[in-house]
């Protein structure tokens, strides 16, 4: 216990000397982050004459209003793990829904830093990253973490994290009485049908950005009445796009694009970016990646060299960067890999399963009445074709004009006017994945296998582990659709590297029964792969596009893979997610489904629901064919 009480005691001397030897308290800002979810840019303040957020507005009169902001992710937790790391999801192992992978001793969080600056740093109150925390990150996180209990004189970062716009709360009944948006005024999107529950739905969504933004109004109330106004830069930000269907998930602009507001007060103007003016506007391309280093730049500390993004304010400002990016990795249940990215005007989607529906069934996204009554229309055949696609599989370019086509209806990758935006938006998203080591390529299993006694960071960093640049060229030659790359695929099947292998049996798997003529006795041999995700993708073929003994076969291997007791979560989601796909072709081995187990010896923090969830989907679909 002695021990204990001099280690605490150095500790704090240690902090209470990294407070004093930095730059004085009356030099460096308080720093105030509010934040609300699942929320773009529908505010008054970004020209949306259908929301009413005053304290919102307000705050955009005085501070510098972002045009082109992207949170990089379309669902919370990769978006809010980009934030806290400073370094993309998809180079650490955190781009899937509700992973929960370790970090890479080469990195840090952004509050450790600030902390290590003599920041007190609280957090009130959701974390939900994707990384687990190394250590204690914040001085308080909870729902009663509040910059008021640190010491006299220290500066505070502060984060307020608003929930009341959540997805969740669009299905939550308001009481009538307190309403505040006329349904039959609200704006559908050109991708929605137009019915009474999606106008319903997209009025409940602005009524709780109104709700919302009283929320901030009592955040920047509290700074007023302590004296803080002329100490305290002030940041307000969306973490995604709406929580309405298409939004939310989806790395479109409609998924990213979300309001940034910038306050720096007349103290401080010399950490004002150049283009900064009091109730003006910034058209400068940034993204959640940039806020780490830009909190760093504005407390004059340099942004670390493995930090990925640019700080667009403060001692250390990069200046205008030409593109942001977004990514998708698998979403709760359902397996997808696709990446985006923008010059501000035009938005490019790079799907690399193009297999796959947009609107895969997320249990959680079928709890929104639009979603319900938007595929009830598909398959009631209801719908026009923008209306229809999300429902359908996709191609594996997009390219969409958001000056003439904002709502991202009008696919221009075939465009011959629009073949230059197309080939220099696809180099800069693929120059980004080997910039940033990408290890998404790697299937969820393998990068897991891998990373055992390391982190998926230092694997993506260890060219003997990842060779990335053969694995991506194996998923552009897999995902392009290109028959003339067929019998590459056929021959990638006996690659060394298991990867490629994977792709290999992906990309046949995208030609359908094509693919499983070119490599019918290759796809068959490799049901003994070392790699449990080549065998499942390999089984998976066969069954769906085979012979009755081929189906035999693949339903056989699945089945094995299925069971969490026996296999990693990540293997039998994939073999459910392949189960599930087959359809008809799955039929006879509905008893057996209905045995599999839901639950497994090894727990997997955040993901309880998800083999439930598939087994559950994957029966309902078998019955309904009965």
């Amino acid at each position: 216990m002695k021990l204990f009480a001099k280690l605490i005691a150095v500790f704090a001397v240690a902090q209470v000397f990294a407070f004093t030897q930095c730059a004085s308290a009356a030099d460096l800002p308080n720093i105030l982050w509010i934040t609300s979810e699942d929320n773009g840019p529908e505010l008054g303040c970004y020209g949306d004459d259908y929301a009413i957020t005053p304290h919102i507005d307000g705050l955009a009169e005085t501070s510098s209003r972002y045009l082109h902001f992207w949170s990089n992710a379309p669902v919370c937790a990769p978006a809010r793990t980009t934030i806290i790391t400073g370094v993309y999801p998809p180079a650490t192992g955190a781009e899937h829904m509700r992973s929960n992978v370790p970090l890479s001793s080469k990195l840090k969080m952004y509050p450790q830093i600030l902390r290590e600056a003599g920041y007190y740093c609280t957090n009130n109150s959701k974390e939900d990253y994707n990384q687990i925390k190394p250590g204690q990150v914040w001085d308080e996180s909870s729902r009663k973490a509040h910059w008021k209990n640190r010491r006299d004189g220290q500066p505070f970062f502060a984060i307020f994290n608003h929930t009341i716009s959540h997805e969740s709360q669009i299905r939550n009944k308001i009481d009538p009485k307190n309403t505040i948006h006329d349904p039959a005024k609200a704006r559908v999107r050109a991708y929605h049908p137009d019915t009474p529950e999606v106008r319903k739905d997209w009025a409940q969504y602005y009524d709780r950005l109104t709700m919302m933004d009283a929320l901030v109004g009592k955040n920047l109330k509290e700074i007023k009445d302590a004296g803080l106004a002329e100490n305290t830069i002030v940041f307000y930000y969306g973490d995604h796009g709406s929580g309405m269907p298409r939004s939310k998930r989806w790395p479109y602009n409609s998924g990213l694009h979300v309001p940034l507001i910038v306050h720096i007060p007349e103290k401080f103007s010399h950490l004002r970016p150049k283009e900064y003016s009091a109730g003006g506007t910034s058209d400068r391309l940034t993204a959640f990646i940039d806020l780490a280093p830009t909190l760093l730049s504005l407390i004059g500390q340099k942004p670390p060299a493995w930090m990925q993004g640019y700080a667009f304010a403060g001692k250390y400002d990069a200046g205008p960067q030409p593109f942001i990016y977004g990514f998708r990795g698998r979403m709760d249940e359902r397996y997808d890999l696709l990446r985006s990215v923008t010059d501000g005007r035009y938005v490019y989607l790079r799907q690399y399963m193009p297999h796959k529906i947009y609107g895969q069934y997320i249990q959680y996204m079928f709890q929104t009445p639009t979603t319900r009554v938007w595929k009830e229309m598909f398959d009631a055949g209801q719908l026009n074709e923008a209306q229809s696609r999300f429902w359908q599989r996709k191609p594996p370019e997009e390219l969409y004009d958001l000056h003439n086509d904002p709502d991202e209806v009008n696919n221009l990758a075939k465009s011959p006017e629009h073949q230059t935006i197309l080939i220099k938006l696809r180099k800069a998203q693929r120059d980004l994945a080997v910039k940033t080591r990408d290890v998404g390529f790697l299937p969820e299993d393998d990068l897991h296998s891998l990373a055992k006694g390391s982190t998926p960071y230092d694997v993506g960093h260890d060219r003997s582990k990842y060779d990335l640049e053969t694995v991506l060229t194996a998923a552009e030659d897999a995902s392009s659709l290109d028959a003339g790359k067929t019998a590459t695929l056929v021959k990638r099947l006996a690659d060394k590297n298991r990867a490629v292998r994977y792709w290999a049996a992906l990309g046949l798997l995208m030609r359908g029964e094509a693919g499983l003529k070119a490599g019918h006795d290759e796809l068959t041999a490799a049901l003994n792969d070392e790699s449990p995700s080549v065998r499942v993708i390999a089984a998976q073929v066969l069954a769906q596009f085979g012979s009755d003994a081929d189906n035999a076969n693949g339903l056989a291997l699945l089945l094995k893979h299925a069971s969490v007791e026996t296999n990693t979560i990540y293997v039998a989601m994939l073999a459910l997610n392949a189960l599930d796909e087959l359809d008809g072709r799955a039929a006879s081995a509905i008893e057996q489904i209905k045995k599999l187990p839901t639950e497994s010896d090894v727990k997997y923090p955040r993901m309880d629901a998800y083999i439930p969830n598939l087994k559950t989907k994957t029966l309902a679909d078998l019955q309904a064919l009965k």
